[in-house]
């Protein structure tokens, strides 16, 4: 036994790693110092070093949001006090190929949830999401407690910011058993928004598809062919001089609709699909 115990004794002095390595070798266990391995023996351990130390200032620079120097206007329908001002909203105002009133208080759900408050909803959530992805984004009103602006306001704050593209939202009030979205385009009219046409039709191509993916409403069944319209009498579309939508997110006067438009969850499923399709037209 003595033999066997000496012939262990040994081999744990020669080879650390047999007997439970450095940290619990014989050595450490006694207070002698751990002999020697092949390593050590040459001097000091190695040491694994990291990318960044082996290349300071070379680190892999952070990814580009996708919308990143963009900039788009969102324009959220109408305004929440519109209705106690009519001598503001129904001052007619030139859209080129007629007058229109400058506003107008838009509609409401049964339950009397109204479209300025719904579109006032989606334009926040959907501008928050925007600049997530690296936007400038730029709102035509700052909150749903005003009147107007006007139409022909509206526009204007699309081109003064130079958008590269601008989307008013909205919803319908049409009768009630017609339901679905559509999305409105411009025409041209041998005015400012001729030289966007093309490009705003392509936007609301894109807007259209990523709304349906994304909130299963379905085309409009009472306006438009394939959820699309183009028309020549918006003021805050014959005026814009950049790529320009109108979308109408679905019937608030048809019930089954409104209870999608009603519910803060789907809202937020709105504002998502029309980032997508923002983003989807921006990346082409």
């Amino acid at each position: 036994m003595r033999a066997l115990a000496a012939s262990v004794l040994a081999a744990c002095g020669l080879i650390a790693s047999a007997c439970g390595g450095a940290g619990s070798g014989n050595g450490a266990a006694t207070g002698q110092a751990a002999p020697a391995t092949a390593d050590t023996a040459q001097g000091p351990a190695r040491q694994e070093t990291t990318p960044a130390e082996q290349s300071p200032g070379k680190q892999s620079p952070p990814k580009a949001k996708p919308l990143e120097g963009k900039v788009i206007v969102l324009d959220p329908g109408h305004n929440g006090n519109n209705y106690r001002h009519p001598e503001i909203i129904n001052r007619p105002v030139d859209v080129l190929t007629e007058k229109k009133a400058c506003d107008t208080t838009g509609t409401s759900t049964n339950n009397g949830f109204s479209e300025a408050a719904f579109t006032w909803d989606v334009s926040t959530r959907l501008a928050k999401i925007l600049r997530e992805r690296g936007a400038t984004v730029k709102l035509t009103r700052s909150n749903n407690t005003g009147v107007g602006p006007c139409i022909t306001e509206r526009a204007a704050i699309g081109n003064k910011a130079g958008a590269d593209a601008a989307i008013s939202i909205h919803a319908d009030g049409a009768g009630p058993r017609d339901h679905g979205f559509h999305v409105i385009m411009p025409k041209k009219i041998n005015g400012p928004v001729d030289k966007v046409v093309d490009k705003s039709s392509r936007l609301g191509i894109d807007v259209r598809d990523a709304y349906r993916k994304g909130t299963g409403i379905p085309y409009s069944t009472y306006i438009g062919k394939n959820a699309l319209d183009y028309r020549k009498d918006l003021g805050g579309l014959n005026l814009s001089t950049v790529p320009k939508i109108f979308i109408e997110t679905g019937n608030m006067r048809n019930a089954g609709d409104a209870a999608k438009l009603s519910s803060p969850a789907f809202r937020q499923r709105i504002a998502v699909a029309l980032a997508n399709g923002l983003q989807h037209y921006l990346g082409t």
